[in-house]
């Protein structure tokens, strides 16, 4: 079977993923994003207990595709959304 090709967008929401998935699952979206010069994304990892998101990031401090993050604003997820500033191809 081939895997299907899903579009690009600006939104990655981790709830269908495994938390295992997660850093692999970030490069690879980020490349793709970066590669659709798409520069601002927003995570959504939900509100929880919050171990979700701090691991998230945990992995965005460390992530050299990363120039800045921060919490979404109340309309775009609040604390449960991570907005995700990328830096552009050299």
């Amino acid at each position: 079977m081939k895997p299907v090709k899903i579009p690009i967008e600006d939104t990655l929401d981790l709830h269908t993923f495994k938390p295992k998935e997660v850093p692999d699952l970030l490069n690879d979206y980020f490349t793709a994003c970066i590669e659709a010069n798409i520069y601002s994304v927003r995570i959504v990892h939900g509100k929880g207990r919050g171990i979700l998101k701090k691991r998230v990031h945990g992995l965005l401090e460390k992530n050299l595709m990363v120039s800045a993050f921060k919490d979404a604003p109340f309309e775009a997820g609040g604390w449960g959304a991570t907005l995700v500033e990328l830096k552009p191809k050299p």
